[in-house]
């Protein structure tokens, strides 16, 4: 069948047919590279469009209704305004770091999609600690963000600067833990061998309560970490404007835009590959006929469609849920979820030395 693999197999052959080793290893690179930025470019435009229509669903009305057919070329006109947007710089700015700060949180952003794994057989780079590369790489953001509050010299930028470090840094625990929790059922650091794991169920389901627990953290701990409502207290517009970009502009603005939206891609896309097999088709038992059918649907198909599940899920909490205060927020992390999460690593342990799970 048609796949992604086949396609980068192909090309693959093609060029070391054609060029020299290193001039065929540096075309990839090249290609890669191109092919990363696109996936940033349409991920930007349809969560955007996607936010709007969800939000306008949930408030039963009809969103962007007049740029293109029923609005779906909305976020292309905004992109082409901010574009055309003067890119300004603080008087009392450091513009350095300024300058500097949206390009470390998209950079961040983009190291990350190199050990998801898109497709079978369809991954940038397969290291053998990929949850840990993960888990590492993702703190990085958090930098830019601080970097950006700091150096723009506005109080608002900072104390939402310093809101989004205090929170990124005690919820990646509780997300930690819980991926940690997968970890230790499927006996792998590597993104790989923790889908090929789930051939016969995914962890969400074959891992019993510990998996199920696992997910909700995970879910909420990573709401968190991108600064989604209801925990957006970093750019809580009615009490600090839009808090740490609140100096930004134009183009520098849309990277932190962008970043957001590419942020909560990825996330969603770890959190599939965990709990709900990442490609992997939804199998069920010996059902031969059943699995057939399922084998059937591209596995990038699935991927994405998992992915995308969780994204609608995330942007469903916002629409939902009031935000919280930041004493609330912090209470959640260290009184609850950070407790739950050790109670229920120790439970994961317990049923994968049992071998208790399916």
């Amino acid at each position: 069948m048609w796949s992604l693999a086949g396609i980068a197999l192909a090309l693959d052959t093609w060029l070391h047919a054609n060029f020299q080793t290193g001039i065929a290893l540096l075309i990839e690179f090249v290609i890669i590279g191109i092919l990363c930025i696109s996936l940033f470019a349409v991920l930007g435009l349809v969560l955007v469009l996607m936010e709007r229509k969800v939000s306008a669903f949930m408030q039963i009305r009809l969103g962007p209704n007049r740029v293109g057919p029923k609005g779906t070329l909305q976020t292309l006109a905004d992109t082409l305004k901010l574009l055309s947007k003067e890119g300004l710089t603080p008087a009392g700015a450091d513009k350095f770091l300024f300058n500097l700060a949206p390009f470390v949180v998209m950079i961040a952003a983009m190291l990350l999609l190199a050990p998801i794994a898109f497709a079978k057989d369809f991954q940038l780079w397969d290291l053998n600690i990929g949850v840990l590369y993960l888990t590492a790489i993702s703190s990085i953001a958090v930098i830019g963000i601080l970097i950006a509050g700091w150096s723009s010299n506005n109080k608002y930028s900072l104390l939402g600067a310093m809101r989004s470090g205090a929170q990124i840094v005690s919820y990646e625990l509780s997300a930690g833990l819980s991926i940690l929790t997968v970890v230790i059922l499927a006996g792998s650091l590597q993104i790989s061998e923790i889908i090929n794991s789930q051939q016969n169920g995914w962890w969400i389901f074959k891992g019993h309560i510990p998996a199920l627990i696992s997910f909700v953290i995970f879910i909420i701990a990573v709401t968190a970490e991108t600064n989604r409502a209801p925990f957006d207290l970093a750019e809580a517009e009615s009490e600090l404007t839009a808090g740490f970009h609140t100096e930004y502009s134009g183009m520098k603005f849309a990277l932190f835009f962008l970043a957001e939206y590419i942020n909560i891609f990825i996330v969603c896309a770890i959190g599939s590959i965990l709990f709900l097999g990442g490609w992997m088709p939804f199998h069920i038992g010996n059902w031969s006929s059943f699995n057939t059918v399922m084998d059937y649907i591209p596995s990038s198909v699935w991927f994405f469609g998992k992915t995308f599940f969780l994204i609608f899920v995330i942007m469903w909490f916002r629409w939902t849920f009031p935000r919280l205060r930041i004493d609330q927020l912090l209470n959640l992390e260290w009184k609850y979820l950070l407790p739950i999460g050790m109670v229920n690593l120790l439970l994961a342990a317990l049923v994968g030395i049992m071998g208790w799970h399916f």
